[in-house]
């Protein structure tokens, strides 16, 4: 199977990954997909729909196995629809993988091209974003602090070991703190840059 050109947007919870990704699926070329959407869009009548309510009803994290063929199933779909080009589209991912295991088991699927980090040392920054999104959103549990601590433990534990994994030569550190625009502004100027040199490559294509 042929290997979907791939840029991962990667940071903490409340590092502004979704902002991120819905922009750059807005511009021709790009595809975004958001593990969050593909759970959200999920059919609960099907088997597969089960098992994942089964799970998040318990309040716990979804296997890596169930999660990864729910994402390739939406991709499958995404293709089938032709919201997805794979053979002139980047995908942009965020939210997956979530950790070594989940993009050990995307391998033969994805090549990852770039993985934007987006950085925020100071944690209380987190804090107070993610309580302001969660009070927007209407989702009050989620303005616990506690809650909002817990996320985040499990983001170093689980996920912030993708980047040894990947290796720093794959990875662009963007300062989260700056304002969205500037965060933007140099993940753009990051991709404008692959793009060219992957135009240069012969016989062009988004899947390899």
């Amino acid at each position: 199977m042929s290997k979907y050109q791939t840029y991962l947007i990667f940071g903490a919870p409340g590092s502004g990954k979704g902002t991120q990704g819905r922009v750059l699926g807005k511009v021709p070329g790009y595809y975004h997909c958001a593990c969050g959407d593909v759970f959200r869009a999920l059919d609960l009548r099907t088997p597969l729909g089960q098992q994942f309510l089964e799970y998040s009803s318990r309040g716990e994290l979804v296997p890596d196995e169930i999660t990864v063929k729910l994402w390739k199933i939406r991709i499958d779909q995404s293709v089938e629809s032709h919201a997805f080009h794979p053979d002139h589209d980047f995908l942009v991912l965020d939210g997956i993988p979530r950790n070594v295991h989940q993009a050990q088991m995307l391998e033969d699927t994805v090549r990852v091209r770039k993985i934007f980090h987006l950085s925020c040392p100071d944690r209380s920054k987190l804090v107070e974003r993610l309580k302001r999104r969660a009070l927007r959103d209407n989702r009050f549990d989620d303005a616990n602090e506690e809650v909002i601590k817990h996320r985040l433990d499990t983001y170093e534990q689980e996920s912030r070991p993708l980047l040894e994994y990947y290796g720093e030569n794959m990875i662009e550190h963007i300062d989260a703190t700056q304002s969205p625009v500037d965060v933007l502004g140099r993940i753009v100027d990051v991709l404008t840059a692959d793009r060219r040199n992957h135009f240069g490559e012969e016989g062009f294509s988004a899947v390899t």
